[in-house]
């Protein structure tokens, strides 16, 4: 079979029935037939296939991580934190930007040290970090600029700070609860009484939850029923999906207050998961701005059906601290 002048790939679909025979009378093809562009029907079929399967894998790595607390969380939430700055140095470099990443990525760990160790500390460590940041680019052979100050200063901020408070949040009431080494914890049953767990675990379930939910809605109710374009940012997002996610995030967290017996239910959990909702959302949002601005679709190709780590993390760097003071500051103010 013979191919015509004007054969691109670009302009070429592959069906079932015409694979095999593509394939075998045009084998010098072969190579860049593999990287054509799919028909619809298989699209539909590949895509959620890897999505799916990825977001599963993720999501039982994330509830080991997160049952078990202790060092086990910190570690697991360190790999994640540094990954995610190696994409966002990436994005920087993409721009032309040279930021001091390699100090940043040491301090971002200690950071997240501290914020086991000591959550008070934590706060304590930023600034000093910052000040390392700025003290390694003064004396660099090459004369630093306000972008690669920026850049760094933000990539500890955005990849390392905002990140630490999930640490922190995981860490309310886990020495007291340990009964494994490391500062581990395992339920006594597989189905606990959720008030008798430690309230860092409890807490960030519940986050996680309404984070999820969020992700899930706005995807499937965005494909079903978006029309409506929610930001030139992020061009496939619609405010139909937007809105269904917010939703989503708002019922698991007010079923998560009822079940923990949180004081102002079913309010404060209406709360929470609108917070949760709008702040994952605008992550996103943030996540896809700096992609745009870099020029790449995906941040990384990691993760199957999702590309980087900082596609799939994005939804999490504005919720921690958000969730982390709303547990900590204004639950105790509340009447039981």
């Amino acid at each position: 079979m013979a191919l015509p002048r004007s054969f691109h790939p670009s302009a070429v679909t592959i069906r079932e029935e015409n694979l095999t025979t593509w394939c075998r009378c045009a084998p010098k093809y072969a190579r860049v037939i593999l990287n054509l562009r799919l028909s619809q029907p298989y699209q539909s079929v590949f895509m959620p296939v890897a999505r799916v399967t990825s977001a599963i894998v993720a999501i039982i790595l994330a509830l080991g991580m997160i049952v078990l607390g202790g060092w086990y969380f910190t570690i697991g939430m360190s790999i994640i934190v540094y990954l995610g700055q190696l994409e966002y140095f990436q994005l920087c470099r993409a721009k032309g930007i040279a930021p001091a990443a390699k100090t940043t990525l040491v301090v971002s760990q200690i950071l997240l040290i501290v914020s086991n160790l000591s959550p008070a500390l934590a706060d304590a460590v930023m600034p000093v970090a910052g000040t390392l940041i700025c003290f390694y680019l003064l004396f660099q052979p090459k004369f630093a600029t306000i972008a690669d100050i920026s850049a760094s200063v933000l990539g500890l901020f955005y990849g390392g700070y905002l990140p630490s408070y999930w640490v922190r949040l995981r860490s309310l009431d886990q020495i007291a609860a340990s009964n494994l080494p490391f500062d581990g914890f395992m339920p006594a049953s597989f189905f606990p009484d959720l008030k008798t767990l430690p309230a860092g675990l409890t807490a960030t379930l519940l986050a996680f939850g309404c984070i999820w939910a969020a992700d899930i809605g706005a995807y499937v109710f965005g494909k079903l029923f978006g029309r409506i374009k929610l930001s030139a940012i992020s061009p496939k997002k619609t405010v139909e999906g937007a809105v269904f996610g917010v939703m989503g995030s708002v019922v698991v967290g007010t079923l998560g207050s009822w079940q923990l017996a949180w004081p102002g239910f079913p309010l404060t959990g209406m709360a929470l998961g609108l917070i949760v909702g709008i702040a994952s959302l605008l992550g996103d949002l943030t996540e896809s701005m700096m992609k745009r601005d870099a020029g790449v679709k995906d941040s990384g190709q990691l993760i199957p059906g999702h590309g980087g780590i900082l596609d799939r993390a994005d939804s999490y760097v504005f919720t921690a601290p958000l969730v982390f003071y709303f547990v900590t500051l204004l639950l105790p103010l509340l009447p039981a």
